[in-house]
């Protein structure tokens, strides 16, 4: 089985794994990189600044909230983006620089669309504003389903974690730019709290817009990959990928209105269970994941009554959405895929869940923004960076596995050292060590893993495998994450801290159990 051994050990010398960050594939990684991490920012913190600047609470806009779904969700449109084509550009740029292409030209409308709204004008600019912002983050996340499946088609394994460790470095310096340079150049056009212009965000979020042009001049340029996903022809009628897109547009709407006009509901049962002296959070968190599931239920039992009719083609389907599913569990057997599965959903617990309450610490231990902001974030990113490409030499020279366990293994014993801290206290040179140690860790931890779960799709269905795992390492450390706060409210910082270390101790089991039985196939 190969997609077993990709997993398990690369064994190219060190001199190899250097030189192969200077391969083209993987500098296309580190610019889509780039353009998938420059949205990101624009759609929560700086906007969120934008919004209270002009006046404005987020908290009163629910809407933006939105915005989110996409990246949540993508798993449910990728089987869409994996096998429908679009267009005129399918054709001409091919399968995925299509799709990829797209994404960016609607990533960079909505941007513009963004900028050119003014909330200050009235609720229903809000509203206008938001909307645009639910369009960057699908777009957005579609970008991310595509690029993913175009980094795992366009080279073989030896390149895999290498290409990792420069996407997330480009990431992370998009990141940088739609935050810290957004702000920089609202700031410098004169727009702050004291006195606010909407002049200043509108030529900031064009220039964000301008910087995206980075990754539609990449995708014209590469050329797309070889295997996989380079055919132009689709099996299917148009009129069936219009019946497929059409079945995932109402599901959605159903999704969205049962999310609406169930708020009401949910708000009352929220202040009822708050009142039977249940914990405040924890009776939201009841609440939530009962929208959820009648808003998740609205949209299968949608799905499945259009099942039943000649507008959807059942076949494709099949092939689009139970194929994936089925390719996975085939290869890997059911105990090994439920594993994997495991292993997935667990891996970045520790550091989510810790990284949920990390910037209240630092405040609490009198830690100022400024120094927050040059030690935490601006250091904190170079780090992770260095960390990332440590990862990518590091995994090619010993194999993926050995380096998840040790990422796995540096996140337990890195959060341990936050304990030191809280003990510390006020201490710069300490902040300096513990974050070097910490970023430095989830670089190397994040590459390793992203190479593992390449590793793991079929190239018949990319996208869609790589966009299931993708959104299932989030789900449940946000989950988790939700309660830091009330942990340490009733704990302590200490103890909150061991908490998160000794979560990390079953994945380290799964890790050595996979890789075993892997290994073994």
């Amino acid at each position: 089985m190969s997609n077993t051994t990709t997993a398990t050990a690369y064994g190219i010398n060190w001199k190899q794994a250097v030189f192969s960050f200077f391969h083209p594939r993987v500098v296309t990684m580190f610019f889509f990189g780039f353009s998938a991490g420059l949205p990101l920012l624009l759609i929560f913190s700086s906007l969120s600044l934008w919004l209270r600047e002009a006046g404005v609470q987020r908290s009163d806009v629910t809407f933006f909230s939105w915005a989110a779904l996409g990246y949540s969700f993508k798993f449910v449109w990728a089987p869409l983006v994996d096998r429908m084509p679009i267009l005129y550009l399918s054709a001409k740029f091919g399968r995925r620089r299509g799709w990829i292409l797209f994404s960016q030209v609607m990533i960079i409308g909505a941007i513009l669309w963004i900028s050119l709204t003014d909330p200050d004008q009235g609720r229903i600019h809000v509203y206008i504003m938001a909307l645009a912002a639910v369009l960057l983050g699908f777009s957005s996340a579609t970008q991310d389903i595509v690029i993913d499946a175009y980094r795992i088609e366009s080279a073989g394994r030896e390149l895999q974690a290498m290409m990792a460790s420069a996407y997330i470095a480009g990431y992370r310096i998009g990141m940088l730019a739609a935050g810290a340079g957004a702000l920089f150049i609202a700031d410098f056009l004169g727009s702050d709290m004291g006195h606010y212009d909407y002049n200043a965000w509108k030529y900031s979020y064009v220039i964000m817009a301008a910087l995206m042009m980075i990754g539609v001049l990449t995708t014209l340029l590469i050329p797309e990959p070889e295997i996989g996903a380079n055919s132009r022809d689709y099996p299917y009628a148009s009129k069936d990928y219009l019946g497929s897109f059409g079945l995932f547009a109402l599901a959605v709407s159903v999704f969205v209105a049962c999310f609406f006009f169930t708020a009401n509901a949910a708000a009352f049962y929220k202040d009822s269970l708050y009142r039977l002296h249940l914990n405040p959070s924890l009776a939201g968190f009841l609440i939530e994941l009962a929208r959820f599931f009648i808003a998740v239920s609205g949209a299968l039992l949608t799905a499945c009554l259009l099942g039943t009719t000649r507008i959807v083609n059942k076949e494709m389907i099949d092939d689009t959405y139970i194929a994936p599913v089925k390719d996975f569990f085939h290869r890997y057997g059911a105990l090994l895929a439920a594993l994997i599965l495991f292993l997935i959903g667990l891996y970045r617990i520790s550091d989510i869940v810790l990284g949920v309450i990390s910037n209240l610490f630092y405040q609490d231990l009198g830690f100022t923004k400024t120094e927050i902001a040059s030690i935490v974030k601006t250091y904190g990113l170079f780090m992770t960076i260095a960390g990332g490409f440590l990862g990518g030499i590091l995994s090619a020279r010993y194999g993926v596995i050995r380096i998840l366990f040790t990422g796995a293994l540096l996140a337990c014993v890195t959060n341990l050292l936050f304990m030191v801290m809280a003990r510390a206290g006020h201490n710069v040179f300490m902040l300096y060590v513990v974050i070097s140690a910490d970023n430095l860790a989830a670089g190397l931890a994040s590459t390793a893993f992203v190479a593992f779960l390449s590793s793991l799709t079929s190239i018949r269905f990319t996208a869609v495998q790589y966009a299931i795992f993708s959104s299932l390492m989030m789900l449940i450390p946000k989950i988790f994450g939700g309660y830091s706060g009330a942990i340490v409210d009733n704990l302590s910082y200490e103890a909150f801290f061991l908490l998160t270390a000794l979560l990390g101790v079953p994945v380290l089991v799964l890790i050595r159990c996979a890789g075993k039985s892997m290994e073994i196939e």
